[in-house]
């Protein structure tokens, strides 16, 4: 299991605190509130149901960061981190079973990817994902890592009418330039549609978009989770500090 390497760690307020951790105890609270999220909430055929728990490959090799809520002792929400070199260790970023990134890495770059993002239903008020994004804020900066990536879910099971409206709504202001686009391995399938796709972006993804990350092309469909995962990238220099201060006040 990967050990923890960094240090920083948002200041509790109402019992609540981010931090990586490589205790066995919370990345299991970690992995069953990834089931809870995706398999029992969204659906999705995860690895590791027969146990409750989502896990795969990249698990024994990222770190884990975990929102705690120290006054029940329990996980509310988890991001994983892959850097560069513990990408290289992986066999590449999980972002690329799912793209040709080819556009997006640039030599001589460092990057973070996070990866299985989820909030329990009960904390999705603003708090626990601006401690999240406080904390990976704060990493960016500490070890200067030039951008953040990873992939955000859309859901499909309703058909691909709502996806195609999100991403309409998308192209619109929020898309990397050309040159930093990246080519989905499976498309989402295109279907007309007059919904209003702003009303339609999922929650995380509208924070994310705040926060300032910019989407890399068009999304991958991932038949297993029921979703289409939209690419998204986030320059150091970019990140909205002010957006982020706010959520946390709150």
């Amino acid at each position: 299991m990967a050990q923890s390497t960094a240090q920083v760690s948002t200041p509790a307020l109402t019992g609540l605190e981010a931090r990586l951790t490589d205790d066995p105890r919370e990345i299991r609270q970690a992995l069953e509130l990834r089931y809870r999220v995706f398999a029992e909430d969204m659906g999705a055929s995860v690895e590791g149901a027969d146990l409750g728990i989502d896990r795969d490959r990249f698990d024994d090799i990222c770190l884990h960061l975990i929102v705690k809520d120290n006054d029940t002792d329990s996980v509310v929400a988890y991001s994983r981190i892959l850097t560069n070199d513990l990408a290289t260790r992986a066999g590449g970023f999980y972002s690329s079973t799912e793209f040709d990134l080819s556009n997006v890495l640039q030599p001589g770059k460092s990057y973070m990817e996070i990866g299985r993002t989820c909030v329990d239903p009960e904390f999705r008020s603003g708090a626990a994902i601006g401690y999240l994004w406080g904390f990976l804020a704060e990493y960016l900066q500490i070890h200067r890592i030039d951008y953040l990536m990873g992939c955000c879910s859309i859901p499909v099971n309703g058909g691909y009418e709502e996806a195609n409206a999100v991403m309409d709504h998308l192209r619109e202001k929020y898309m990397t330039p050309e040159n930093m686009r990246c080519e989905p391995k499976i498309a989402l399938p295109a279907a007309e549609s007059d919904l209003d796709g702003a009303k339609l972006v999922p929650s995380l993804l509208k924070a994310y978009l705040r926060i300032g990350v910019r989407i890399c092309g068009e999304p991958f469909l991932d038949e297993d989770f029921g979703v289409a995962d939209a690419m998204i990238l986030l320059r150091r220099e970019d990140m909205n500090f002010r957006f982020l201060s706010r959520i946390l006040r709150g």
